[in-house]
């Protein structure tokens, strides 16, 4: 007997627990985004209008990345309302570019978890700079090419009316923080420049007057030794100092800027870049404006802070109403393998109440139940910094039993064929099991993931014990019994698996 058959029977298209990933869940995505939420929903969105942190702890398969899609496709309902004024939104998701780049920089010898201690706060403030500025850079550059969260208007972003001061800043956190797919770095500079007004004749001459002064008395000073030198005289001795002294500005320009670019590509940990390409962007503010340039040259936050600062200015006067980042995945990068340990040698230094309660910005930090434990041992010390307190705390992302069986119904619901014909979980199987009897079951499970794989496996087993020639479409309060008790043995094995690696 086919599921499809069995599915059909009851009006239903498709399998509605074969997915058990969020990213690749089509009824999640087509249906259930905008109308199943978790009961705790309110609390973790809060209000966009005023950016704010929210902790959420959750075990796997509990929903926390399709928590994440939520937010983004809420978000991005608000962001379409509210055009003139509204959040840009930063997936800090995939993690894996950035401790790549971040363990590069440390010997081969050295083990993870001593490299991944060396992480600190500026390097998660360097990693959302990065992918805030490239954002809004793609979204002035190529609008039409990129698809970031929450878009409300891709032609929206447009940076000619900032100030002056703000252009050099934006070019500025372009420097140090864009990270493009495949463009070349000057070339881009150069369009940003271009596109928001930045770079005129005038602006120019002030750029390279060092260089042109360079080749001006060197072709001078080289035109009176052939014309008018002679082996040994004052003037063939004279013109080559000369020479020299002409080009000392533009050589000074050249070590200063040079210095800076080398600590900057070495200070900035988690982002890959060359001295060469930040040395040529550099080169190109004039003295002025390179004068007020905070560099991240150091090991501390404070002019990283500076930078967010004037980063969090910018978007205010391109008409965003703050920044929200969503935090999730920190258990699938390769140099972590979802071990606890390394999750909180990453993770435990973004715990600084000055940045997660930072004016303009919320965090939404979705992350692993594992990490509640460490956090609860975790000294005085540890907390007044963090103020966890502050920071809308859900401990565990939970399903009771009723919610998990909405949240079936639901799913049934949207992939009905005929939306007249009402159908719930409990008309599968036979009167003896129940309405409250699915609740307790469903109880034990605990997160949808263990839902769908429970009921998806029930199904297969019942369809595999009947033919097509005579199907049976109710599953048997013996067959539900077996499945659910071999269910749960194999989770508890495989947990108990996990917990001994």
């Amino acid at each position: 007997m086919k599921i499809r058959d069995f599915f059909e029977h009851y009006g239903i298209i498709g399998n509605p627990f074969s997915e058990e990933d969020a990213q690749k869940d089509q009824v999640f995505q087509e249906h259930c985004i905008e109308t199943t939420f978790h009961p705790a929903w309110d609390k973790l969105y809060g209000n966009p209008e005023e950016p704010d942190t929210s902790l959420i702890f959750g075990e796997k398969g509990s929903g926390k990345t399709a928590l994440r899609y939520q937010m983004v496709k809420a978000l991005d309902k608000f962001n379409r309302k509210h055009k003139d004024s509204h959040p840009l939104v930063i997936e800090y998701a995939n993690w894996n570019p950035f401790l790549d780049r971040f363990r590069a920089r440390f010997s081969a010898k050295r083990k993870n978890e001593q490299v991944l201690s060396r992480w600190q706060l500026w390097d998660h403030i360097d990693a959302i700079l990065s992918l805030g500025v490239t954002q809004i850079v793609d979204r002035i550059l190529i609008p039409d090419e990129v698809d970031y969260p929450a878009t409300a208007d891709k032609t929206k972003v447009d940076a000619r009316s900032l100030s002056h001061h703000k252009k050099r800043d934006l070019l500025t956190l372009e420097t140090f923080y864009d990270q493009p797919k495949g463009d070349d770095l000057l070339i881009r500079w150069k369009q940003l420049s271009r596109k928001i007004g930045f770079s005129t004749w005038k602006y120019c001459g002030q750029v390279w007057w060092p260089f042109l002064l360079g080749i001006v008395l060197t072709l001078f000073f080289g035109f009176l030794m052939l014309r008018f030198g002679k082996s040994g005289d004052f003037l063939n001795q004279v013109c080559p100092w000369l020479m020299i002294a002409g080009w000392c500005p533009w050589i000074g320009k050249l070590v200063c800027r040079g210095w800076k670019s080398f600590w900057v590509v070495r200070r900035v940990r988690i982002l890959k870049g060359d001295t060469k390409t930040t040395l040529k962007r550099l080169l190109r503010f004039n003295v002025v404006d390179y004068s007020g340039i905070s560099f991240p040259t150091r090991r501390s936050t404070d002019t990283r802070y500076e930078l967010l600062n004037r980063y969090l200015d910018i978007l205010e006067s391109l008409g965003f109403h703050g920044v929200i980042v969503l935090i999730d995945q920190v258990d699938e990068p390769y140099l972590i393998s979802g071990s606890p340990e390394l999750m909180q040698k990453v993770l435990w230094p973004l715990f600084d109440n000055k940045l997660l309660k930072y004016p303009g910005m919320g965090f939404k930090l979705l992350l692993p139940i594992e990490l509640l434990r460490f956090l609860e041992r975790e000294d005085a010390a540890f907390h007044q910094r963090a103020r966890i307190d502050k920071q809308n705390l859900v401990r565990s992302l939970d399903w009771t039993g009723l919610s998990l069986y909405d949240l079936a119904n639901d799913r049934l619901r949207c992939c009905r064929s005929d939306a007249g014909h009402k159908i719930t979980i409990e008309d599968f199987f036979e009167p003896a099991v129940g309405k409250r009897r699915l609740e307790s079951a469903f109880e034990q499970l605990r997160v949808p993931r263990h839902l769908f794989k429970f009921l998806y496996r029930t199904i297969m087993s019942h369809g595999n014990a009947h033919s097509d020639g005579e199907p049976v479409w109710v599953i048997s309060a013996a067959r539900f019994e077996t499945e659910l008790a071999l269910y749960l043995n194999d989770r508890r094995a495989s947990e108990r698996n996990v917990s001994i690696i």
